[in-house]
């Protein structure tokens, strides 16, 4: 009877082993970021990526803010960019894991325009917003002396999917953003996550266009597609390792293997 014990013992153990053993598919060489860094920070890959500021399309939000000598006299435009706009765009967007269906600002219309109060309505679309600062400080000088004008997005959007924390849309309050932020923001890939082979989505002139980015390479950093854009959809496929935990047909085989090995050595012991 003790030596059935101890063989029955030996055999959890056995199935155990054989378990993490096979489901360790995923190998650690493919986890660490930037590999071809070496070790003393050095690398030969020439960083030649540059921010370029984005253009404002129709639909989009603008936080717009007018400062004067007499801060009276800026009241109604910062008024009125603290106004809540809804659009479809911006509804049901997680930011930072809170949900929200609205964004403050002015919503650049179907004509590429924003209605300004007393200023009127300026064409801001095609433009950065570096540029459409410069163009509204241009159209206030007529109503005030000496304005300082400041543009923004407020609902630059993009989304993160698959295989990170915290899986989301969320609404940044800079235009300048990485692929590394918006992965940072969302907790970093999952263990699961296939680090060489990073999916983004991009809408470009009605149409998507799709990049593959690998995080395991510096290279990364000298890629068109390292700085995101408006909207951007960023998706992190699963690897091999996590479809093997949700194999249902492999656990059931486990557990035939598991069995059959029960058997054996219950009848061994026997003999």
């Amino acid at each position: 009877m003790v030596k059935v014990l101890l063989s029955r013992k030996c055999l959890n153990y056995l199935v155990i082993f054989s378990i993490i053993l096979l489901n360790s598919c995923s190998t650690t060489k493919k986890v660490p970021y930037f590999q071809d860094i070496t070790a003393n920070g050095q690398s030969n890959i020439e960083n030649s990526t540059v921010f370029k500021g984005l253009t404002i399309d129709p639909d989009d939000i603008l936080s717009i803010s007018l400062v004067t000598i007499d801060p009276t006299t800026g009241m109604p435009v910062n008024q009125l960019a603290g106004q809540t706009v809804n659009s479809n765009a911006v509804a049901a967007i997680a930011t930072a894991g809170s949900s929200t269906s609205a964004s403050s600002g002015f919503l650049v219309d179907k004509n590429g325009e924003v209605d300004l109060s007393i200023i009127g309505k300026v064409k801001v679309a095609g433009l950065t917003t570096y540029q459409a600062r410069e163009l509204l400080k241009t159209k206030a000088t007529v109503f005030y002396k000496d304005p300082n004008v400041q543009v923004r997005y407020a609902n630059f959007k993009v989304t993160v999917l698959g295989e990170v924390a915290r899986p989301s849309s969320y609404i940044l309050p800079n235009e300048k953003v990485s692929i590394l932020d918006a992965l940072g923001m969302a907790g970093d890939l999952t263990i699961f996550g296939k680090r060489e082979n990073v999916l983004l989505i991009r809408d470009n002139d009605g149409k998507k266009e799709f990049a593959r980015l690998d995080l395991n390479s510096s290279r990364i950093f000298d890629s068109p597609f390292y700085y995101l854009k408006q909207n951007d959809v960023i998706y992190v496929e699963p690897n091999k390792g996590k479809a093997a935990s949700l194999n249902q047909a492999r656990t059931q085989t486990f557990a035939v293997i598991g069995t059959v090995l029960s058997v054996l050595i219950v009848l061994f012991s026997r003999i």
